[in-house]
């Protein structure tokens, strides 16, 4: 596995486990309990997931020490103010049946996220949560973010895939020395993505899935992936992904698939850059 650095120090794994959707708890406790076998460590799960309870469960079942584990989880939009996010992250921890979470994030920037931003920084210097960050966050709202705190996010876990590559996000987040993570990294299959001839013919080169040339670009441009699947196959194919890689000539070809602009979001972050420079005036 290979590791990042956070920007306060902490070494996160580059791929790990996604349960978005798995409602059920039992059934959730035993996918995650194979992942773990097959050597997962990274698990993201959520608030609004409603199944923090079985990540929990899984990994006291599994006998690994908690300490190889890296958990994400998230506080959900109607707890984001200060009291409120206090109260989330304390019911996320008693589910997850752990002294401290790896990583915590604000899921969407809505109602009072900077009350929330408060409570989360508070509770990193405490040492419950060992780093914070965001969610969904886009350039101009985490601009403003770090531009009017002291304690700046860790990581933004965004959409991002082939057909949305996020360039303008690459470029903000390397400035602010901030990690970037994608959600749905195989863009829920949309447009025939494991059928695209171009990520084929790399497949075909490389002997590996279009899964694995996917995600394999992803770790090449710098994001952590949290890729998910309930088959065991699937799972061990998804982390596999470590010995080989992709050329530069083939990285940009996969840039050509980008069809999905995002041209609103830079003009956002431009106009909030005009604002404070005019009040530093």
């Amino acid at each position: 596995m290979k590791y990042v650095q956070l920007n306060n120090g902490i070494m996160m794994p580059q791929i790990g486990f996604g349960v978005c959707g798995f409602k059920d708890l039992e059934e959730c406790e035993k996918i995650v309990l194979k992942a773990i076998e097959v050597g997962y460590r990274l698990f993201d799960t959520a608030a609004i997931y409603e199944n923090e309870e079985a990540i929990g469960s899984a990994i006291k079942k599994s006998g690994i020490p908690r300490d190889e584990f890296f958990i994400t989880s998230k506080l959900w939009v109607t707890d984001n103010s200060y009291e409120g996010a206090k109260k989330g992250f304390n019911e996320s921890l008693e589910k997850l049946q752990v002294e401290s979470i790896d990583l915590y994030l604000l899921h969407r920037p809505l109602g009072d996220y900077y009350g929330a931003w408060r409570a989360l920084t508070e509770l990193y210097q405490e040492g419950k949560i060992k780093a914070i960050g965001v969610s969904n966050f886009f350039n101009d709202r985490l601009y403003d973010l770090v531009y009017n705190n002291e304690i700046k996010p860790v990581i933004n876990q965004i959409q991002c895939h082939p057909f949305l590559q996020r360039q303008e996000e690459m470029t903000l987040h390397q400035e602010l020395d901030i990690q970037l993570e994608a959600w749905s990294p195989f863009a829920a299959g949309m447009n025939h993505l494991f059928e695209n001839e171009v990520l084929k013919e790399l497949a075909n080169k490389y002997h590996k899935t279009v899964g694995q040339i996917i995600l394999r670009w992803h770790i090449q441009r710098g994001f952590v992936v949290i890729p998910r699947s309930t088959k065991e196959a699937r799972m061990k194919e998804n982390i596999e992904v470590f010995d080989f890689a992709l050329s530069e000539e083939e990285m940009i070809k996969i840039k050509t698939l980008d069809i999905e602009k995002r041209e609103d979001s830079q003009y956002r972050l431009e106009s909030l850059k005009r604002v404070y420079k005019t009040k530093r005036m």
